[in-house]
């Protein structure tokens, strides 16, 4: 099926013939049409995730490096397997972002040679909001420093803040418990104070000295 996820540039109608607005749908309706090979709810769901599935790659690997390529085969899994949802069980984004997270895992986990057969084009580093924001040098240090946290601890931070998700619903995609998500997020929050406090502005140092009565 090539590139699954590759956007369409020609404005194909979203709109069903029963009437259904696939533009406007739910994921969960939509998960269901493409579990019917419904190429077009495909596509919206597509155009609705494909940023933050490779801002999350991007960040559960460590840096840009297959970043697009795990993106791909987790929409080639979507596609291949999407009756295996269970709106029941959890929201699409939890589903989805748990199969994202287990690639990259074990795409990291996989011997050198066999990750640098087909090393990627970069990420168009306009793709979201976060890239937009790492364009400054002090958006360079901390993309820098989050990428230095444990792969964990990572995955965490993007799942909840990256990816939008909720504790309960990030400690679902990573299945782990609430209470283990929530000690990742502690650590990844006390290493990137510790990482990047020397790099705030003097007069903010300053601040936090006189609001604590200072050096004596």
């Amino acid at each position: 099926m090539g590139r699954p996820f590759t956007r369409d540039g020609r404005g194909d109608p979203v709109q069903r013939s029963d009437g259904q607005n696939l533009a406007t749908s739910s994921d969960e309706y939509l998960v269901g049409r493409v579990a019917q090979g419904d190429a077009q709810a495909f596509r919206v769901l597509t155009d609705r995730h494909l940023d933050r599935t490779v801002t999350l790659a991007r960040r559960v690997l460590g840096g840009a490096a297959d970043a697009e390529d795990v993106a791909q085969e987790a929409f080639l899994r979507l596609w291949q397997h999407a009756e295996r949802f269970r709106p029941a069980e959890a929201r699409f984004s939890t589903w989805f972002y748990r199969i994202t997270v287990n690639l990259c895992l074990d795409r990291k986990r996989r011997p050198v040679h066999d990750t640098l057969e087909n090393v990627p084009e970069p990420v168009d580093p306009s793709l979201d909001a976060v890239a937009l924001v790492e364009r400054s040098e002090l958006g360079r240090l901390v993309a820098r420093a989050v990428d230095d946290l444990p792969e964990r601890q990572r995955a965490a931070i993007s799942l909840c803040y990256d990816a939008g998700l909720s504790n309960a619903e990030a400690a679902a995609a990573m299945e782990v418990s609430v209470g283990a998500l929530e000690t990742l997020l502690v650590r990844a929050r006390r290493a990137l104070r510790a990482t990047l406090a020397p790099l705030a502005p003097s007069d903010a140092q300053d601040g936090r000295r006189s609001r604590t009565g200072g050096p004596r």
